[in-house]
């Protein structure tokens, strides 16, 4: 239901994948390592993001059976790729003064960044998701 995602390697130590939603902006870290695995890893770690922004959990379940199929191609927004720079940046900064303890807490901080490309709506990633998740027919 999301749509697209799109993925950067941050050479951090270890090295991070930074995944954003075309639609949402949200933003979810996983591990690279092992790289032949990280899609599936980035489905679970998904599923975990979800539910720390208490998405109702059949609409996780839902998002996680549709995002088991996946084609990899080149990102074709360069608005997506501006937020993922500005993303890259800022976790850099919030994993540098301890204001996330893992991924997925660093995600959620993420996700509560103001973008531009949202400031007709929500203006923040994790209340575009949840705003969109809302609007559901059978999950209001």
């Amino acid at each position: 239901m999301l749509g697209d995602w799109y993925a950067t390697a941050l050479f951090w130590r270890p090295q991070v994948v930074l995944f954003v939603n075309d639609l949402t902006r949200l933003p979810v870290l996983v591990p690279l390592a092992p790289a032949a695995s990280v899609v599936a890893r980035f489905v679970d770690q998904v599923a975990r993001v979800f539910a720390g922004l208490g998405l109702d959990p059949r609409f996780v379940d839902a998002e996680v059976v549709e995002m088991s199929q996946h084609r990899l191609a080149k990102t074709a927004s360069r608005s997506v790729v501006g937020t993922m720079n500005d993303f890259a940046f800022l976790a850099v900064v919030h994993r540098d003064h301890g204001e996330a303890t893992d991924l997925v807490g660093l995600s959620l901080r993420l996700a509560h960044t103001p973008c531009g490309p949202l400031s007709g709506s929500t203006g923040f990633p994790d209340l575009e998701v949840l705003a969109l998740v809302d609007g559901l027919p059978g999950l209001s």
